[in-house]
């Protein structure tokens, strides 16, 4: 599978996942599941960010690992359910 991967992704301008990767992580395969979550995991960070607050009550923006991993999880429900 690691071979099917580094083929497909070289040079795709578009960022658009490979057809082939899809696939797999919709039959659930390891590689292709985890290549996917990689692969928008920084969109799904980015939806993440939260105000949060420290001790001595101080506003800063942060990554609600809570959130991130609800959204991880969907994402990977949808792929397993995804008809093809």
């Amino acid at each position: 599978m690691t071979g099917m991967i580094d083929a497909n992704t070289k040079d795709n301008e578009r960022g658009l996942l490979p057809y082939p990767i899809i696939l797999a992580a919709n039959k659930g395969e390891p590689e292709a599941m985890k290549y996917v979550i990689l692969h928008y995991g920084s969109y799904m960070t980015s939806l993440s960010m939260r105000k949060l607050y420290d001790e001595q009550g101080n506003t800063y923006w942060g990554v609600d690992e809570d959130t991130r991993d609800r959204l991880r999880s969907k994402l990977m429900q949808a792929i397993l359910a995804f008809k093809i």
